[in-house]
């Protein structure tokens, strides 16, 4: 039964109010002020810890997630969890070694930084790789995605979902970083609260098809009857080992999808660059716990679908229009049936994570636009009204674009690989373009375009290579398996940990070249003392450090 009735709508309104109000009461209470550029694109010195931390996982969750995660876990059980927990870990080093790094040397963008570092050649280059990539692949598939899912749970047509969510993202991004950081705590509530009721309801059906009761029931009942979804390391014979290749998610690639992600990256890096340290790196640890919850939203229930869909449940609900079964179904499966109320709770709640992601995502967009092409190429007087006049209205036509072109690019099937596939091939040449700006000082501007340019080169060259050479020999370490079309590829994970390899082997090269004694390059006010951390992050940090290690150890 795909329609909301008229408790579901109540719920929803309410939540449309409570965002809607909220972000108004923010935005005029400092109207009164003259808007600046920090003000606006950063909330400099406007967010507190818990509004940074419910930040940036608003700005992260997405349809992507409760659809394509729980999807995954559908397919392939709770191992798709390594990419919410090994980002936790992430985000704890990118707390410590990252924003330290950013603040001290006033960093508000990320081409600002390429700039700082390396010359305005490579910064320009990214600002504009940077607006295609978030326009064209991050801001269309979050708008499209969300569309798809809000619309095959409520009945109403795709179109309208879509102007719905562009309009609301809009009326949002209008407000500022400000406007946006605290409305997401509320969109955080939401998402915790709906995505919670979605996972209660998903491990009672399974308690209840067995003739138990209870949540708990539920969970052991799931780990029975899948075990072979409840291991966090994949084998070899694995069908998903392209997807999640054993170690590699301790060892390998995935440190670099989290890294380039979390500390290289506009769209998340932007919510803590406007703190002071000790509240950026406490809404960063804030925002690290929660990621520890994040499997139990968007992953359980999918697992939860498997097993009840292996009892017969949901036959026809799980096939595609193809008539194939589809772990993209499992959410909204589920959320159809739950309770008038719960249900207006959950859609609430997808909702919000579409729409914070939307806003944050446009922001991020406006950002870099307004500060690193507007203002150094097209008018280099734009006093403070003038540019964040501009950023309105590049948030405005970015969401236009995003609603023009989305529906062309065929992202209605297997969203979150899309997402993954495209920035995956440019995300080990950023992330060691930052890593070698950060910690070492000879590397030179043209090592780092090395990294940019060559690290895409090298990661297409590894995506067709099956195409052209036989890589069955590398199954034997590892290193290949066999795809569907019966051909050995390289894991997606392990091509990047490799392109990373190869981009700062290269980049070492040239630097050693071209500056051979260390004096050339351009060096960031880096200082061991930006390290240390307080005691209560410290303890923070090693309590999520033990929970991750049980979760393994518990799961392996």
């Amino acid at each position: 039964m795909h329609h909301l009735s008229s408790l579901d709508y109540a719920v929803f309104l309410f939540y449309f109010l409570i965002v809607a109000g909220y972000g108004l009461w923010i935005y005029y209470r400092k109207k009164k002020q003259n808007e600046n550029t920090t003000d606006y694109f950063l909330a400099e010195g406007s967010l507190t810890w818990w509004a940074i931390g419910a930040s940036l996982i608003a700005s992260n969750i997405s349809a992507e997630q409760f659809i394509g995660m729980s999807g995954a876990g559908f397919k392939l059980g709770l191992a798709v969890a390594s990419y919410e927990w090994m980002a936790a870990a992430t985000l704890i080093i990118v707390a410590v070694f990252f924003m330290p790094v950013y603040l001290q040397n006033k960093i508000y963008t990320m081409p600002q930084f390429l700039s700082t570092r390396y010359n305005d050649t490579v910064a320009m280059i990214m600002a504009v790789f940077w607006l295609l990539l978030y326009v064209v692949v991050n801001l269309t598939s979050i708008l499209f995605l969300g569309a798809l899912a809000i619309s095959s749970i409520s009945g109403l047509s795709l179109q309208l979902c879509m102007y719905a969510l562009a309009f609301f993202a809009i009326f949002i991004t209008l407000g500022g970083m400000r406007v946006i950081g605290y409305t997401d705590v509320i969109q955080v509530f939401f998402l915790v609260l709906g995505g919670l009721a979605t996972t209660y309801l998903a491990l009672n059906l399974v308690a209840e098809n067995f003739g138990s009761s209870g949540v708990w029931s539920g969970f052991q009942l799931m780990t029975q009857h899948a075990e072979d979804h409840f291991h966090m390391i994949l084998k070899r014979n694995n069908p998903s080992y392209l997807d999640l290749p054993g170690l590699t998610v301790l060892l390998g690639g995935m440190w670099i999808a989290n890294f380039s992600y979390w500390g290289c990256n506009q769209y998340i890096t932007q919510r803590a660059l406007g703190a002071d340290l000790p509240t950026a790196r406490n809404g960063i640890l804030f925002a690290a716990f929660l990621k520890l919850l994040m499997p139990v939203i968007v992953v359980l229930p999918g697992i939860a679908a498997f097993v009840l869909h292996q009892q017969g449940n949901f036959q026809n609900e799980m096939l595609n229009a193809d008539g194939l079964i589809s772990g993209d179904k499992a959410y909204p499966v589920l959320l159809n049936l739950l309770p008038s109320g719960l249900k207006g709770l959950s859609f609430a709640a997808l909702t919000a994570a579409i729409v914070a992601s939307l806003a944050g995502k446009t922001n991020s967009i406006a950002t870099i636009f307004t500060l690193d092409i507007y203002k150094k190429v097209i008018d280099t007087r734009a006093d403070e009204k003038q540019q964040v006049k501009i950023g309105k209205i590049a948030v405005v036509v970015s969401m236009l674009v995003a609603v023009v072109i989305a529906p062309f690019l065929g992202i209605d099937k297997g969203g979150l690989n899309y997402i993954q596939e495209y920035t995956g091939f440019v995300s080990p040449g950023i992330f060691a373009m930052f890593l070698m700006g950060f910690f070492w000082k000879r590397t030179t501007s043209n090592a780092a375009l090395f990294a940019t340019l060559g690290g895409f080169l090298l990661s297409v060259l590894l995506k067709f290579l099956p195409g052209l050479v036989d890589l069955s020999p590398l199954a034997a370490v590892g290193f290949s398996n066999i795809n569907n079309a019966g051909i050995f590829e390289i894991p997606f994970l392990d091509r990047m940990g490799i392109v990373f390899i190869l981009c700062i082997t290269g980049m070492v090269l040239i630097s050693l070249f071209e500056n051979p004694k260390g004096t050339k390059a351009r060096a960031l006010e880096v200082d061991a003392s930006l390290f240390k951390v307080s005691n209560s992050f410290l303890a923070g940090s090693l309590l999520i450090a033990g929970l991750l290690i049980a979760l393994y150890a518990r799961f392996w």
